[in-house]
């Protein structure tokens, strides 16, 4: 009789591309079976040698393969060589096996595809288990759309993407940033302690009235009178800064007001400077530039917190290469940051010449275009640095860049794309509105916001 931990159990058919966005997936299907292909490795090699940004990660993948592989005899890579436990359990009992098939010695009429390609080879295979495996729930995984669409007509009953490094698959799950009380959050709060600090006025609250609580989210209730931001907690309280919608409302940043309290909020966290990172994200023509840059201004020229702004962002070959154009970094950046010199023009579109002021704000504040190629590694100091990605997928190569080793550097990271679903059309109907549908999931030092 077969056990039912035996059915369960399943058997992932990775695809090349998967290893290329992740070279050690294979470490994250827990207790189940990965199988690679031999037309993978074959593919990896191929790979390795370019000069290219992902033959780094073929390279990764290949020689994290050899480390589990290097003691194993032929026939133990044919049945399976136990992954390490990255669960941080000492029950190795629940770990998978890396498997190594020669997917050249099965027939191709298993799947009915030709089997000239690849990917038809690799689609082969995992039918092939499917069949011999009848027990087990054989899972081809793979990136390549049409590679799926393929291997369901094939007959394989089960095709996944890759998303175990997505950290959330529904963006509503998110945190939206700030909590909204029904009626006067004084009247629901009760009795608090409150001290002065500066010209602030910090109250403390009992934890259990206020429900799963971040720092830097905001507080904000029917009245339109109460509004604060929580910084700090601890297992009993609750520490709030009173802001005050009043107060809120007539921030100003290089001549920007806020027209209603989300984007008040959102000038009150891009203006913090101890808040090191502030998140942007929603469809383009929002004011994400527009808060981003009035903000820097306002700490580079006006209250000189910082010394210049780095304004970068990825090209269009992925993350991957300027163009071989005459012209410096600046000159090649320039098409590809044009919002940042629009978005200048029109905060001094009263001016008598706003070109003219552009460029004079532009040396004043010593603004920079940079490749977000060059970005990792840099020891940037005392700046206000500005990231516009316009690609999803590219959002992996921007982690070693936001987080820098260095003592005073203000990140604003926007992502226009983020939102492309029916959704976005809705939020894109309020111009430069922050509604009550933004996001921001915050920890000490950062801010997520939607701005829509």
């Amino acid at each position: 009789m077969v056990k039912a931990q035996d059915v369960d159990k399943k058997m992932y058919v990775l695809d090349t591309n998967v290893l290329l966005h992740e070279p050690l997936a294979y470490l994250s299907f827990q207790e189940h079976d990965v199988v690679v292909p031999m037309t993978v490795l074959e593919e990896l090699d191929h790979i390795k040698d370019r000069k290219r940004d992902v033959s780094r990660d073929a390279r990764i993948a290949i020689r994290g393969l050899e480390d589990i592989l290097k003691d194993a005899s032929p026939e133990q890579m044919l049945e399976g060589v136990q992954l390490p436990n990255t669960t941080g359990q000492n029950n190795s009992d629940n770990c998978g096996r890396l498997v190594i098939i020669n997917d050249h010695l099965f027939p191709d009429n298993v799947s009915g595809l030709p089997g000239n390609e690849n990917d038809h080879r690799i689609i082969n295979c995992a039918i092939h288990l499917q069949q011999q495996h009848k027990l087990t729930k054989v899972v081809l995984v793979t990136k390549d759309i049409n590679m799926r669409l393929k291997a369901k007509g094939a007959g394989l009953k089960f095709v996944e993407d890759y998303r175990t490094d997505q950290l959330i698959d529904d963006i509503k799950l998110l945190s939206s940033g700030f909590k909204k009380f029904q009626g006067d959050f004084w009247q629901s709060v009760g009795e608090c302690s409150s001290e002065q600090q500066g010209r602030y006025t910090l109250h403390h609250i009992p934890k259990e009235r206020i429900d799963d609580v971040f720092c830097n989210e905001y507080i904000v209730d029917e009245t339109e009178h109460f509004a604060a931001r929580v910084v700090g907690y601890d297992n009993q309280h609750i520490t709030l800064k009173d802001l005050g919608v009043e107060r809120l409302m007539h921030q100003q940043a290089w001549g920007v007001s806020p027209k209603n309290i989300y984007q008040g909020m959102a000038l009150d966290a891009l203006l913090d400077p101890e808040i090191e990172l502030v998140i942007l994200t929603g469809p383009a023509g929002c004011g994400k530039t527009l808060l981003a840059l009035a903000c820097a201004l306002e700490m580079v020229i006006e209250k000189k917190v910082y010394d210049k702004v780095l304004v970068t962002r990825n090209t269009p070959e992925i993350a991957e290469s300027i163009g071989f154009l005459p012209g410096t970094e600046e000159e090649k950046m320039a098409p590809w940051l044009a919002a940042i010199t629009d978005t200048l023009e029109v905060l001094h579109k009263n001016d008598e010449s706003p070109i003219s002021s552009r460029n004079y704000i532009m040396e004043k504040a010593n603004i920079q275009f940079k490749s977000v190629n060059f970005m990792r590694g840099r020891s940037i100091q005392n700046a206000v640095v500005i990231f516009q990605p316009r690609i999803e997928n590219n959002l992996k190569f921007l982690p070693p860049c936001i987080y820098w080793p260095v003592g005073k550097v203000k990140r604003i990271f926007q992502n226009m794309d983020f939102f492309n679903d029916a959704h976005s059309s809705q939020l894109s109907l309020s111009t430069f509105g922050l509604k009550t549908e933004y996001n921001l999931n915050s920890s000490n030092d950062s801010n997520f916001w939607r701005v829509a």
